[in-house]
């Protein structure tokens, strides 16, 4: 692969998508892009390359995007911030808002719908301490493919083995041939929308609870900012940001304070007294 191919094709990512890959991740255009190649005929990512350069090639240049930002998801990936969100976030929001007011959340690059159905399956547990109030769950993400396996909310056997305790499993799924499916009253309940984390996050509205993990390891810095901030505007006074283990606010942004004693549960700066209430 000619290094200007490498440039293009990782320019291509960078305003698509805000992925930002260096030289050291040349493995994984040649992995994630290997079946492109065949599809298309090509006998290497400098041909790709090429081809893209053309005008006209829109649906390819989609196509290589969702190939390379489309991520692993399961259920209950790294169980500590549902924890929070089940036992503090939730409940702390459920008091401050009157009776009525809808609970908004978000689950950012949302994949095929794990992290989306996992916070379905918590409001579920706790509908009766939720007293009827309506809730609303809206998983976005720029991979067509990802998002219509999240429509139709259908798992393999490996799947639903990884993170999924069995009596969730029992009560919210149905077994079928081709494996699992979520049932109808949990699909009710998350909706899913094809949106650019890069792009006007204003029409998606209001959010009371963000879920954004393992998405802004793959940004540089100043698209972290910038995405952090985007979110920041459609969040409440009292908001709660969720990110991955390994990502952070600090360096990045001042519109978001990691919560005392938590890890990777973040509240929007200047709140002090919901902090406390979402730390405790």
């Amino acid at each position: 692969m000619t290094p200007a191919a490498f440039d293009s094709l990782a320019a291509l990512l960078k305003t698509k998508s805000g992925l930002a890959i260096g030289p050291d991740k040349l493995y994984l255009l040649k992995t994630r892009l290997a079946p492109i190649l065949k599809q298309e005929n090509l006998a290497s990512l400098t041909a790709l390359a090429d081809r893209l350069r053309v005008p006209g090639h829109d649906t390819l240049a989609r196509t290589v995007v969702e190939a390379m930002t489309t991520n692993e998801s399961f259920f209950f990936r790294d169980d500590k911030p549902f924890a929070h969100f089940r036992a503090q976030a939730l409940p702390s929001l459920h008091a401050a808002r009157p009776p009525g007011a809808k609970l908004r959340i978000w689950s950012a690059a949302s994949s095929s719908g794990q992290e989306a159905y996992s916070l379905a399956m918590i409001l579920a547990e706790c509908g009766a301490r939720l007293s009827g109030r309506t809730m609303e769950i809206l998983g976005t993400d720029i991979a067509r493919d990802q998002l219509a396996r999240a429509r139709e909310g259908r798992y393999t056997q490996f799947e639903v083995q990884r993170g999924l305790p069995i009596q969730l499993l029992m009560k919210y799924f149905t077994k079928d041939e081709t494996g699992w499916r979520v049932t109808d009253t949990i699909r009710a309940l998350a909706t899913f929308r094809e949106w650019n984390l890069l792009g006007d996050l204003r029409p998606l509205g209001s959010f009371d609870v963000v879920f954004c993990r393992n998405v802004l390891i793959y940004f540089d810095q100043p698209t972290k900012t910038r995405v952090l901030e985007a979110i920041a505007r459609q969040m409440p006074a009292d908001g709660v940001l969720y990110l991955g283990g390994a990502e952070t606010v600090l360096g990045i942004t001042d519109r978001f304070v990691p919560l005392a004693g938590q890890y990777g549960v973040y509240g929007l700066a200047g709140d002090a007294a919901a902090a406390q209430r979402l730390a405790s």
